[in-house]
């Protein structure tokens, strides 16, 4: 089985940092590109940022210059470095990854991590 686990969330003031994480476990040959999305209290899931399996990155408009995607292939991990919050970062933070599992390639998500920002 394939695993993956967000941690990292927490309450931080407007204007601060928080830095969430995403580790893969279990049975798997690869990983390749790896997503956050976020869910905000009543509204729709959100795309926040890739980073692709080279090392590419991307950001939705509404984090660009703010946060930074990174990953950590020896640890099978993903980051999300986040600065400036605002209220309206307020969400469930979720990660997907693309891996070739034990019954070929797939997507996999995590069950997501409350960041709450106060104003």
């Amino acid at each position: 089985q394939v695993h993956l686990v967000e941690s990292g969330g927490g309450l931080v003031q407007a204007g601060g940092s928080l830095k969430i994480s995403c580790v893969v476990s279990g049975r798997f040959r690869s990983i390749g590109d790896m997503d956050w999305s976020r869910q905000g209290p009543g509204k729709q899931r959100e795309w926040v940022a890739t980073i692709k399996s080279n090392g590419n990155t991307e950001y939705s408009d509404s984090v660009r210059d703010r946060f930074t995607i990174a990953r950590d292939n020896a640890k099978n991990t993903m980051y999300l470095q986040m600065n400036n919050l605002n209220p309206e970062d307020t969400a469930v933070y979720y990660c997907d990854a693309s891996i070739n599992g034990p019954y070929g390639i797939g997507t996999y998500r995590g069950q997501g991590t409350q960041v709450t920002v106060s104003s």
